[in-house]
């Protein structure tokens, strides 16, 4: 349950959040399980104070380190995707970030993995995520190509920052009748929105649509 003390005033109020949650519905974020969540969830508590006023704004905004707080728009959509073949047990998050989607995913599944490569923004989500209360999220210091095999396979994973192209290592860890959703491509705005399901057969890939995330980077950053 969200405290009191977190619900927020004015830019950051409920009634800026369900604001908010019309213009998904009018952007085409059909998943009411989804619009539930991103509804009641402060968004405000997972960037800068400074940055507060703006959280509810349908755009993503910096988080330091060169890093961003995704669109909500884009959190609904890849939440919707990745929910579309039924609840996943389990869900691997590649790039922690600031914390919001991984807080939006705890809320709609049993359990997240997230992994994040800098460890200033993780202690920063952890902080964030104990604010919230939730014990079903467990994450990582580490370089998020990697992946987090001790936990696979996963029914689910969700990268939040744009590889050139899909680390093998992730594939591996996505179990028979998985989904991922993950961007793809350069910064150059050829970045695509991608979903890889892996059958008894092999791996199937649909295009979604174009985006614009950070790169995926290697290696893990105190």
């Amino acid at each position: 349950m969200i405290t009191n003390d977190i619900q927020g005033i004015g830019m950051t109020s409920q009634r800026t959040r369900d604001r908010l949650v019309e213009r998904l519905r009018e952007k085409g974020i059909r998943n009411e399980y989804v619009l539930e969540v991103m509804r009641t969830t402060p968004r405000h508590i997972f960037v800068d104070e400074a940055m507060a006023h703006r959280a509810y704004e349908d755009t993503a905004l910096p988080i330091g380190h060169g890093q961003t707080i995704s669109q909500p728009y884009i959190v609904a959509r890849m939440t919707e995707i990745l929910l579309e073949g039924g609840i996943p047990d389990v869900v691997l998050e590649v790039g922690t970030g600031s914390g919001y989607q991984s807080a939006i995913l705890s809320r709609l599944v049993p359990k997240v993995y997230t992994v994040e490569r800098i460890s200033a923004l993780l202690q920063k989500a952890r902080d964030a995520h104990r604010k919230l209360g939730l014990l079903n999220v467990f994450s990582k210091h580490s370089d998020g190509s990697w992946g987090w095999q001790p936990n696979a396979p996963y029914t689910a994973i969700m990268v939040t920052a744009a590889p050139r192209a899909v680390p093998p290592s992730l594939l591996e860890q996505l179990a028979v009748g998985g989904r991922m959703v993950i961007p793809v491509g350069n910064l150059d705005g050829a970045q695509e929105l991608k979903v890889y399901t892996r059958t008894a057969e092999g791996i199937e890939e649909c295009t979604m649509e174009h985006v614009h995330f950070v790169p995926l980077l290697d290696g893990a950053v105190r």
